[in-house]
């Protein structure tokens, strides 16, 4: 029962900090549908993925990006970079309309490692979606 507990908790926390920071719809410039598909929310952003990615490092003086690119958060079309900064990462996110900073999450190295088997079980499970659709899928990891 305590395993059990402590479990949810560990999950539930980082939904629970979002929630504290509060959302970005009243702040960004474009907004989004989460269901649209992916080369819809591409042609939407004003702000190219290069110059998103720069600005998530400039941000966090950041040593790389982990993983991230564009998505439809709370509404708004943003890009989510995860950046490497020598403590764990920290996740940013850039209104993909103007390219400012909406706001930024600390993660810890514990957080992290936390997700990593989430991150391969969507990895995995775009590349079976890959193999039945032929297309692309949003859920692989960047550089995969």
């Amino acid at each position: 029962m305590k395993r059990t507990l402590i479990a949810a908790l560990l999950v539930a926390a980082p939904f629970a900090a979002v929630a504290a920071n509060g959302t970005f719809k009243d702040a960004c410039s474009v907004k989004a549908d989460k269901t649209a598909k992916k080369s819809d929310l591409i042609a939407m952003a004003k702000v190219k993925p290069e110059e998103a990615k720069k600005i998530a490092m400039d941000e966090v003086k950041g040593s790389k990006i982990n993983k991230g690119g564009i998505e439809t958060e709370d509404g708004c079309l943003v890009y989510s970079y995860h950046v490497a900064d020598g403590k764990g990462q920290t996740e940013v996110f850039i209104d993909a309309g103007n390219g400012k900073v909406l706001g930024t999450e600390k993660e810890g190295k514990f957080r992290t490692a936390m997700e990593k088997p989430v991150d391969k079980t969507k990895e995995l499970a775009g590349k079976a979606k890959q193999e039945v659709t032929g297309k692309p899928s949003t859920n692989q990891a960047m550089g995969k």
